[in-house]
């Protein structure tokens, strides 16, 4: 008998679509008889529009805005400016990456003797040289051999955090947020993440020994998409930082424990809005658009952006800052969608002037006056003036205010519009909002704290909630944090000799019985927000892996050092756990690809043996000089051999700085792809030559056997 029919549509989605997936790789590749056609690069509505909108201010600047437009984007890196090497790190770029990439580009561009090859440039507007311009683009890195060296540097720092491909443009909106170790920070909109892990970076740009008293809380509504920012993030390894995944448009209020220890709702110094959009900024880099593009987008995004931008108004502190960001260049998107909130808000919200944290940035000023106009390309001046049939998709809030106010009291003409053609970006839209006292809509009310001192607390706005909808994405595994008579703890704690102010309570597992596995370290505040409001909001991922389970025997600890969480628990750590190596000797430890014969002790120098002695065998810290900053990796000392845990990214980042040999870990794929073809090549003569020696050895059997 059948399954009851209420039973056989009810299918898991993530098995159905592995079953899919499984089916789709079984089947041979479908080759195309044709060549895929070029995106052409033109769209007439768009042109229309935005000339109407005077988003350029003649037509010598139109041309070239939509000259800029049609070209490909040049490859934009940032250095990691909180990590303890960053500066030794731009020093080895501008001496040897640099010296590389004239090399590489001349030869790339041999059959064009005239042609200049213009040097890499610093984005003057990034603090301190950590941001640079490549005039290539990304399909000239990957495709072009001579960049084959290039492209392994972009892979490798990146994957072990230390640079960031980013574009131009995105790197502004945390710039302009100004994000402090203490403050507490909500990215609303996270996802990929590239934002996210610049703010992370501002909270640890204090005193890279101490862990910052703030967090940066990172949402995201796409439940897959979360993973994307786990990933991104996880370079970092910042114990200050958690990931959510909910509708931010209805984000829920939520409580904290203040210094004086009473539950409060919890109001964020800082927000970064940056709203989904319609994204016609990225045209350089996203050519599909040209052929999508309609003013539809726009209008309907509007909406949801307000009610986003909204949200994130009632969860910020007053005196807080809040950014408004989109990668579009639409008005109704943007300058329309901050009126609609400022004209609410009865002055409690203003923008303020941003363009000083950005030297030398080349921008536009925000539009004062823009007409909404529908599908069709038919412009309106006033709501009054539009039919009945298109007020559903053009609204009042749509539409821009008197200009005198638009300047003198909205100051819409703070915003800043970064266009293509002003220094070879993307195009982009920013804002920088302050709020000045609570919105006309929240609740002021005194409160006395556990002191016994009075003061004013705003209410968090509760936001209507929709109907619940099914949770999409795994189940999360819980959040287990250590308690203060946790027996492992005992154990790291003796073995590491872990310091006095070294909180236990910070440390947390995922799994709630059995053997732990792997131990992860968090800041204090994190912990007290994810145990405040666990039911509140699902809760991906937070903390960093610290200390892994390792089963050797004959050790005093079951558990070893995670290289991802040494840079936050490595000034908690005893001086018995460490060890000071030479650079010849750390450089040999991570050259070493064979880890069943890592390098015996008395291999190493006399002054590495020295400091070994008396270090009883186990997870140690290696630590090493280059140039007065001090490396720190992971170590593992055996009875008579000494290894680094570090994995490839990390070896290959630690050698660069060490100055030592990357041959072994420098792959070239061109190389690697004409060798394949080679051996094939080979393969197939051998086997002709095969079946040419078997022809002729049966035809001569068979001329013996008619003799």
């Amino acid at each position: 008998m059948g399954k009851p029919k209420h039973m056989t549509n009810k299918q898991n989605p993530f098995a159905k679509k592995k079953r899919n997936n499984k089916e789709k790789a079984a089947e041979p590749p479908v080759r195309r008889d044709k060549p895929y056609e070029s995106i052409v690069l033109e769209n007439e509505s768009f042109e229309a529009y935005y000339k109407h909108q005077q988003i350029c201010g003649s037509d010598a600047e139109w041309d070239q805005f939509m000259a800029h437009m049609r070209r490909n984007l040049p490859v934009t890196f940032r250095i990691t400016g909180s990590k303890a090497q960053a500066q030794l790190l731009l020093k080895l770029i501008k001496e040897d990456f640099f010296e590389e990439y004239f090399r590489a580009v001349k030869e790339l561009r041999k059959e064009e003797p005239d042609a200049l090859v213009e040097p890499p440039r610093c984005l003057e507007w990034y603090p301190r040289e950590m941001a640079w311009q490549l005039e290539l683009s990304r399909k000239d890195i990957r495709r072009s051999e001579p960049l084959f060296k290039l492209h392994n540097f972009l892979i490798s720092e990146t994957s072990s955090g230390y640079i960031s491909r980013q574009e131009a443009v995105s790197m502004i909106p945390p710039l302009v947020l100004g994000v402090e170790p203490h403050h507490k920070v909500l990215d609303m909109c996270a996802a990929p993440g590239s934002k996210t892990a610049q703010l992370i970076e501002s909270l640890h740009a204090g005193d890279g020994g101490t862990i910052p008293s703030g967090f940066v809380m990172a949402n995201d509504v796409d439940n897959n998409r979360c993973y994307m920012l786990v990933h991104q993030a996880k370079r970092l390894n910042s114990p200050c930082f958690v990931v959510t995944n909910g509708d931010s448009s209805t984000f829920p209020s939520m409580q904290y424990t203040k210094d004086d220890g009473t539950v409060s709702p919890l109001k964020f110094d800082r927000v970064l809005c940056d709203v989904p959009c319609s994204g016609d900024g990225t045209l350089r880099k996203n050519a599909d658009i040209w052929n999508k593009w309609n003013l539809a987008q726009a209008s309907n995004l509007h909406g949801l952006q307000y009610r986003i931008l909204k949200r994130g108004a009632e969860l910020l502190e007053v005196g807080g800052k809040l950014v408004y960001s989109t990668c579009s260049l639409n008005p109704i998107e943007n300058e329309a969608v901050l009126h609609h909130l400022l004209k609410e808000s009865d002055d409690s919200l203003e923008i303020v002037e941003c363009s000083g944290a950005l030297p030398t940035l080349k921008y536009s000023t925000g539009l004062t006056y823009w007409e909404p106009a529908s599908k069709d390309l038919t412009f309106y001046k006033s709501f009054e003036e539009v039919p009945e049939s298109q007020r559903t998709v053009l609204r009042p809030g749509m539409f821009p205010p008197p200009k005198e106010e638009a300047v003198n009291r909205y100051h819409l003409d703070r915003c800043l519009r970064i266009l293509p053609h002003q220094q070879n970006t993307g195009g982009f839209f920013v804002a920088l909002l302050e709020k000045k006292k609570p919105l006309p809509w929240e609740t002021v009310t005194a409160v006395v704290g556990a002191d016994g001192q009075e003061s004013s607390e705003t209410a968090i706005v509760e936001p209507p909630q929709k109907k619940t909808k099914y949770m999409r994405g795994f189940k999360e595994d819980p959040f287990v944090f250590f308690d203060e008579k946790e027996e492992v703890f005992d154990s790291l704690n003796k073995f590491f000799q872990l310091s006095a102010d070294f909180e236990p309570r910070n440390l947390l597992t995922r799994c709630k019985v059995g053997k732990k596995k792997n131990v992860y370290f968090c800041s204090s505040i994190v912990r007290d927000i994810v145990q405040l409001n666990e039911k509140r909001i699902k809760m991906i991922n937070l903390g960093v892996k610290s200390f892994v389970r390792c089963a050797t025997r004959n050790i005093e600890c079951d558990f070893r050092l995670a290289s991802e969480g040494l840079a936050n628990v490595n000034a908690y750590i005893g001086s018995q756990r460490r060890v000071m190596v030479q650079k010849q000797d750390l450089i040999a430890l991570l050259s070493c690809t064979d880890p069943t014969r890592p390098p015996e002790i008395s291999s190493l120098t006399a002054e590495t043996q020295k400091n070994l002695q008396g270090v009883a065998s186990g997870s140690c810290v290696l630590e090493c000089m280059v140039e007065d900053v001090k490396l720190a990796t992971v170590g593992w000392k055996g009875a008579m051999s000494l290894r680094a845990y570090v994995d490839q990214y990390d070896t290959v980042h630690m050698l660069r700085l060490l100055g030592g040999d990357l041959t072994k870990f420098e792959k070239n794929k061109f190389q690697d792809k004409r060798d394949a073809v080679e051996a094939q090549e080979d393969d197939e003569q051998e086997a002709n030559d095969d079946m040419v020696a078997d022809d002729a050895e049966s035809a001569a059997v068979q001329e013996e056997s008619n003799e």
